[in-house]
């Protein structure tokens, strides 16, 4: 059983997570501002921390930054961070921030789920859907064909 605290100011996001773990006994707990992540781990520290990347008055980097610079100075316990990405793009933005590991948008049920799975067992998860496809060309024929 974890405590899951979800940091978005969308409801459908928090819908999206909680019904991700629906299925389990995990405690969610959710904040609508990022500047309300850190009194929320203060008062009683999740077991991972799913953190919109776009929430509103202090984004999901800035509230990253903030609890791992906290956790550097020894005034919180290491939280671990699953960061909700808008595009392809972001995923710079959730390295720079010390992410444990980041969904880029739209979710599911399945790859939340997956991915806080492996942030809760001290892994890290890297949605691989932000990579571009490549497409390989054909190779033409050659005259014997």
């Amino acid at each position: 059983m974890a405590d899951v605290l979800i940091a978005s100011d969308a409801r459908w996001v928090v819908e999206e997570v909680e019904a991700a773990l629906s299925s389990s006994e995990d405690t969610v707990r959710d904040v609508t501002r990022g500047a309300d992540v850190l009194p929320a781990v203060a008062e009683r520290a999740p077991d991972i921390a799913v953190i919109d990347l776009q929430i509103g008055r202090m984004g999901g980097m800035a509230t990253c930054l903030e609890l791992r610079l906290e956790e550097g100075a020894g005034r919180l316990p290491h939280v671990p961070v699953l960061m909700l990405l808008d595009r392809r793009a972001d995923v710079f933005l959730a390295r720079r921030a010390q992410a444990d590991g980041w969904l880029v948008k739209p979710l599911d049920a399945m790859r939340v789920r997956r991915a806080i799975t492996a942030v809760l067992n001290g892994g890290t998860y890297e949605d691989d859907s932000y990579r571009p496809v490549t497409v390989v060309p054909a190779a033409a024929p050659t005259p014997e064909q």
